[in-house]
């Protein structure tokens, strides 16, 4: 009997989760049953992550005591930045961030108790302390490449305002903050992506959530996975302008290169996300006068939907907002894991609450057994 290999694990389901689905009927992706484009829209990113958590979205009590919780976390330890500052300025933002998140873990001192990074709440106390200090550590990543020092949190501003301050200096318009805020919600969590089913690989051998973190930031700095936006930008500074989009695109496609920002394995009818960011995206290419950036997006958008009939996908217009927010190109898969820390972590309790360790089989084909020759 022949084994039936699924490379990629595709098709393959592990497990079951109420965390998120994409509903085929509407093409909508859901959080705990809400659509995202509506979360997006009438959500705060701070709500978002209580309902990846909780299950519920908070009354507004519940979302008082926890608003001040979390930005009573925000302050970076001093160790953690000493951390940062002791890397190589060339290191890529990733590696910043994921030895930073280690080095939470190692401060953290529950972890030395028996067990306890099985137990629920605990689990979720960190989880809170990765969202509120990831800003911070995201933050800093880029202030100091450009020779600029730590800017402390402050605990007046919403989480989106805040991140926005503490890498800039300043809280930009509103506009720019609404659309921040959308990004964050919009990656916030997508069901078993490649870095959350690595999370709850490592959960699932009952090591701790900074570990299970830590290991899904190296899964998402691949460019088939969070590397992707990241890799827009660099295909918008490659293309140039809309007139030039066929023209690259049609060399592109010659060279059989992969197109970043198009398609998605889960999405067949385009990713429910993009109407959502591109409005967002609309809203700062007016804010900024840049109207040169949306006819870029749209004419390779088309060009590519009449070449090969693909769809963008949550990157495509992520990219480009993220520039123009003022964020330095490397600095846009650091945003998504500031995002996606609320969908891993709310996977890694999941995980936990009903574990079975993830040990999947594999089908041998190297040399049949041998002895190995006498000396």
């Amino acid at each position: 009997m022949t084994e039936e290999i699924r490379k990629g694990l595709a098709g393959v389901v592990v497990d079951r989760t109420a965390v998120s689905k994409v509903n085929p009927e509407t093409n909508s992706l859901l959080y705990r049953g809400y659509p995202v484009q509506q979360l997006a829209e009438r959500c705060t990113f701070e709500e978002v992550a209580y309902l990846l958590w909780h299950g519920e979205l908070p009354t507004e009590a519940q979302a008082l005591e926890f608003q001040e919780l979390e930005r009573s976390l925000r302050p970076l330890d001093g160790t953690v930045k000493d951390a940062i500052d002791a890397l190589p300025l060339e290191a890529h933002p990733m590696d910043v961030v994921r030895t930073a998140v280690s080095v939470l873990g190692a401060l953290d001192g529950t972890l030395q108790t028996d067990r306890t990074w099985i137990d629920h709440d605990l689990t979720q106390e960190r989880s809170i302390r990765l969202f509120a200090q990831l800003p911070a550590i995201v933050a800093y990543a880029q202030r100091r490449l450009r020779g600029e020092h730590l800017v402390e949190p402050r605990d007046d501003l919403a989480y989106s305002a805040n991140f926005l301050h503490m890498t800039f200096g300043e809280v930009p318009e509103k506009v720019v903050v609404d659309a921040f805020d959308v990004s964050m919600i919009l990656y916030a969590e997508h069901s078993f992506n490649a870095s959350t089913f690595t999370a709850r690989v490592i959960a699932s051998t009952l090591s701790d959530v900074y570990s299970a973190v830590t290991g899904a930031i190296g899964a998402l700095k691949g460019p088939l996975h969070g590397g992707a936006n990241e890799a827009v930008q660099h295909v918008f500074e490659e293309v140039g302008e809309a007139a030039g989009a066929q023209a690259w695109l049609d060399a592109a496609l010659a060279e059989k290169r992969k197109i970043m920002g198009f398609g998605h394995r889960v999405y067949k009818n385009g990713d429910s996300r993009v109407p959502t960011m591109k409005r967002a995206l609309g809203t700062l290419v007016e804010h900024y006068d840049r109207p040169e950036v949306l006819a870029l997006y749209e004419a390779l958008e088309q060009a590519m939907d009449a070449a090969k009939s693909i769809k963008p996908n949550l990157d495509y217009p992520s990219g480009p907002a993220y520039n123009l927010m003022g964020f330095d190109t490397e600095m846009f898969t650091p945003l998504f894991i500031a995002a996606r820390i609320t969908g891993w972590t709310a996977h890694v309790m999941e995980q936990l609450s009903a574990n079975a360790l993830i040990r999947p089989l594999s089908l041998y084909d190297g040399p049949e057994e041998r002895e190995v020759p006498r000396a």
